[in-house]
């Protein structure tokens, strides 16, 4: 399920996140490029999917316990954030027909890091791929 978006109001308003603790929540996601996509896994040695990537990287890098799915991801009560307003640490969601599927960290420069599919392993991708761009949803702010 996605969740509507606030107004442009609400989200040009949203505060950037502490960029120490974005950037250590980047380092570690960078550095997490190549590990082996796996269903459900939530770890390094064990591998990840894309909302086990998050929660690893969010609670190893800032101390953070989030949601284990990227439906609850997506449901946080959390600042949405405009496409053009997006900052490093913030998460993207991608889906179909308003169903979030999909979700990564965005580190900076249209680029966002995920574990993207079985047989594959964590990388970086553009935003404005043609699927990523097609599928984009929308970001939420969980730094503050």
């Amino acid at each position: 399920m996605l969740l509507a978006c606030s107004g442009p109001e609400r989200r040009s308003s949203v505060p950037p996140p502490p960029p120490a603790m974005a950037n250590d929540v980047l380092m570690r996601a960078i550095g997490l490029v190549g590990t082996p996509y796996r269903y459900g896994g939530n770890t390094p040695a064990g591998g990840f999917d894309c909302s086990g990537l998050i929660g690893f990287v969010f609670q190893d890098a800032a101390g953070m316990a989030l949601p284990r799915t990227t439906r609850q991801l997506a449901e946080m009560d959390r600042p949405s954030v405009a496409r053009q307003q997006l900052q490093p640490g913030d998460l993207v969601f991608f889906g179909q027909r308003n169903r979030v599927n999909h979700a990564g960290i965005y580190v900076g420069e249209g680029r966002f890091v995920h574990a993207p599919s079985t047989g594959g392993t964590v990388r970086l991708d553009a935003l404005d791929g043609h699927y990523w761009r097609d599928t984009y949803l929308q970001a939420r702010r969980v730094l503050r």
